[in-house]
């Protein structure tokens, strides 16, 4: 069913708030630890082009760091998507030398680790 605006100019009225230049030079960047289903959303950071990769557990730890099991997350066995992608990322590269673009999604899998009692909660 066709909608009618309200206003004469609808197309000028409300321009998009999600265009990389919004975020003063950074990537929103989704992050999402799969099968830790307590956290119902991946978290949205805006960071710069230049992060290493490296810097992603650090950011991780900031909304997940919470979870008993993220102590016990060995980084160096930790699975990877970027995009849908499988990924074997270089820790020492920066997202943007990577493919991370505006908006991606960087999932983690963390193998042994599956939630409460390891029912992906």
């Amino acid at each position: 069913m066709p909608v009618k605006a309200i206003v004469e100019n609808y197309k000028d009225f409300n321009p998009h708030r999600d265009l990389p230049e919004q975020y003063h030079g950074n990537l929103m960047v989704y992050l999402y630890w799969n099968k830790h289903m307590s956290f119902v959303a991946a978290m949205a950071a805006p960071l710069p082009p230049p992060t290493p990769f490296g810097a992603l557990p650090e950011v991780a730890k900031s909304v997940y760091g919470t979870h008993p099991d993220f102590e016990k997350i060995d980084w160096s066995k930790v699975e990877w998507t970027l995009d849908g992608k499988p990924i074997t990322p270089d820790f020492a590269k920066t997202i943007g030398e990577q493919g991370v673009r505006h908006k991606s999604l960087i999932r983690f899998t963390t193998p042994g680790l599956n939630g409460f009692d390891g029912k992906y909660v």
